[in-house]
C-alpha cells in the first residue's frame, strides 16, 4: 500500500508528505513502481523537481539511467570509468542510457555517451521499439538528432505505429533535419500504421512547401 501512496505523492508533486513517508520508510525507494521504473526515474518522467530533490535525500546510490535522466555528467563519467559497457545497459522499462538522455534533452550526456561508444541503434526493449533518434525528434531536438546521425544512427528505423525519424521531423516542420535525413537515405515512401507518408504529415501540419519537397 505504501508504494501506491508514494506513487501518488510523486504524480501529484506532494513533496512534503513524500518527505515524511520516506523519513519513516526509506526502503520504499528500493522497490520498482507500477511503471517498472524506480521512484526517482518516475519523478524525472513527471518533471517534478521538488520531488526529485526529496528522493535524492534518501538515496545512497543512483544508477546510470537515473544519472542520464538527471543530466549528471560527472557521475556518468565515474560510472563509465568503472564499467565501460554500462553505456548500453537496458533500464527496467526497456530503454538504453542514450535513449533516456535523448528523451530528457541532455545534449551533454548524449555527447558523453557517444564518446564512450554508446550504440545509437539500440531500440527500446518494451514493445514500443523507440530508438534514441525517435526520442530526440519527438521533442524536436535538432542538436541531439544531429549528434545521433553523426554517430551512425540508422535513418529508417521504425518505432511502434510505423513511425520513422522522417515522419517526426515532418510533423515539426524541421527542414534542417529533413535535409540531413534525406541525404542519408531516408525513405520518403515509408508509411505510418495509419498509411501516412512524411509528405502527408507535413501537409496536415500546414508545412506546404515541405510537403511538396517530400512528395514522391
Amino acid at each position: 500500500m505504501s508504494i501506491i501512496i508514494l506513487e501518488e505523492y510523486i504524480e501529484t508533486g506532494n513533496f512534503q508528505d513524500l518527505d515524511m513517508l520516506l523519513s519513516r520508510q526509506p526502503e520504499l525507494l528500493d522497490v520498482l513502481t507500477s511503471h517498472q521504473v524506480s521512484a526517482l526515474l518516475l519523478a524525472c518522467y513527471y518533471r517534478k523537481n521538488q520531488i526529485i530533490q526529496v528522493i535524492l535525500k534518501y538515496l545512497k546510490n543512483i544508477n546510470i539511467h537515473e544519472v542520464c535522466a538527471l543530466g549528471y555528467a560527472e557521475q556518468l563519467e565515474l560510472m563509465i570509468a568503472q564499467k565501460p559497457d554500462v553505456v548500453n545497459e537496458i533500464s527496467t522499462n526497456g530503454f538504453s542510457p542514450l535513449g533516456i538522455a535523448a528523451h530528457f534533452g541532455h545534449e551533454t550526456i548524449v555527447r558523453l555517451l557517444l564518446r564512450h561508444h554508446a550504440d545509437p541503434n539500440i531500440s527500446s526493449q518494451n514493445g514500443f521499439n523507440v530508438f534514441p533518434i525517435h526520442a530526440a525528434l519527438s521533442a524536436n531536438n535538432t542538436a541531439i538528432a544531429k549528434l545521433l546521425m553523426e554517430a551512425g544512427t540508422e535513418v529508417n528505423v521504425v518505432q511502434q505505429g510505423g513511425i520513422t525519424p522522417l515522419h517526426l521531423a515532418a510533423q515539426h516542420g524541421n527542414i534542417e533535419i529533413i535535409i540531413i535525413l534525406l541525404e542519408q537515405g531516408a525513405d520518403v515512401a515509408s508509411r505510418t500504421g495509419q498509411g501516412l507518408t512524411a509528405a502527408d504529415i507535413a501537409f496536415d501540419k500546414g508545412f506546404k512547401e515541405l510537403g511538396e519537397i517530400l512528395t514522391l
